[in-house]
């Protein structure tokens, strides 16, 4: 019987063993996903800030600029482009959108994010656009990968609509987790006038034909968790500005449109972090907690299966001796 428990201890000890390493390098990076049909909304703040006012023409101090991001999966499109693609892909429907202090809007800006669900890398397809404008994205936006890398990563910056890297700065703790915070500042760009104007009967390219442009640049901070890839706090030091101003009949050649320093409001961050540390535990259980788990339990059984063998193979235990019943015959009497 210990002989038989042994091998059975054994062959488990060997499932389990084996088991560690492909839930770790084969489960998990198929697992793992981004859901296509995820929405998502975060709030961001400048208090105080500096915005352009139309009606004078004029750049004002106001308490408040409020941005208002959403994220909306695509299913339909997502199930699209999968078709063509050969692999699991998200759409993102994105929106950014800007309102000053009297709830009236100030710009909105658009986008459609195309990547691997998995990986994250961007995904080429028809659609993928900033503000109408047709893009092609190098680099990740919004979210960085699982298992997110000590490390520069390739980072989209929708406003030139171009791609550059953005800084590991570190290790920091943030509402008591661990994460990377990254940083990324992009220099003064002429960037293009967004496609809906805060004043109506204005269009982009009427304000082009007067020789004047906008110019662009921010210094965005990211404090992501190192787990999922997801940034649990943001924050932007913006400013943009009109240039040749003059030709519209400005005072000044150069007028300041939106400065700022965005930070995202406090009850999103809660939230955020909250929905962060749930979703990272299934990460861990995949890459951590299961594969170290096993791996453990495949060293005790073999263990077990090994002092088993042992006890079974140990002298004078083999053999039992004679029992009375069964004595040896009394050797013959001589004659």
């Amino acid at each position: 019987m210990r002989r038989r428990a042994s091998l059975v201890l054994l062959a488990f000890a060997v499932f389990f063993a084996a088991l560690s390493p492909l839930l770790r390098w084969y489960a998990f990076p198929r697992l793992a996903k981004i859901p296509p049909n995820q929405y998502q909304e975060t709030v961001l703040e400048a208090k105080p800030a500096t915005l352009l006012d139309y009606s004078t023409l004029t750049a004002r101090k106001v308490d408040r600029i409020t941005i208002v991001q959403t994220l909306k999966g695509n299913v339909e499109e997502s199930e699209k482009i999968e078709r063509s693609a050969g692999r699991d892909v998200v759409v993102w429907d994105a929106l950014s959108y800007v309102q000053g202090p009297d709830g009236k809007m100030v710009s909105k800006i658009p986008e459609r994010y195309i990547f691997d669900a998995h990986s994250q890398d961007p995904v080429h397809a028809t659609g993928e656009m900033v503000d109408g404008d047709p893009v092609n994205r190098e680099g990740i936006e919004f979210k960085w990968p699982f298992l997110t890398e000590k490390r520069d990563y390739e980072y989209f910056d929708a406003q030139t609509r171009t791609s550059s890297p953005i800084h590991y700065g570190g290790t920091r703790n943030f509402r008591g987790m661990e994460v990377y915070y990254f940083e990324q500042t992009i220099p003064w760009t002429k960037v293009p006038m967004p496609k809906t104007m805060p004043i109506k009967g204005i269009t982009p390219q009427q304000i082009a034909r007067t020789g004047m442009t906008r110019w662009y640049t921010t210094k965005r901070m990211f404090w992501v968790d190192p787990v999922t890839g997801a940034p649990v706090n943001g924050e932007e030091i913006h400013k943009e500005e009109m240039r040749n101003a003059k030709a519209m009949g400005m005072p000044q050649d150069t007028v300041t449109v939106f400065a700022g320093h965005v930070k995202m409001r406090e009850d999103y961050i809660v939230s955020i972090v909250g929905l962060v540390k749930s979703q990272r535990m299934l990460v861990l259980l995949l890459t951590s907690y299961l594969p170290w788990g096993f791996l453990v339990l495949g060293g005790v059984l073999l263990t077990l299966s090994l002092w088993l063998e042992a006890r079974s193979r140990r002298p004078g235990e083999a053999q039992s001796p004679p029992s009375p019943d069964r004595l040896p015959d009394p050797a013959p009497t001589p004659a």
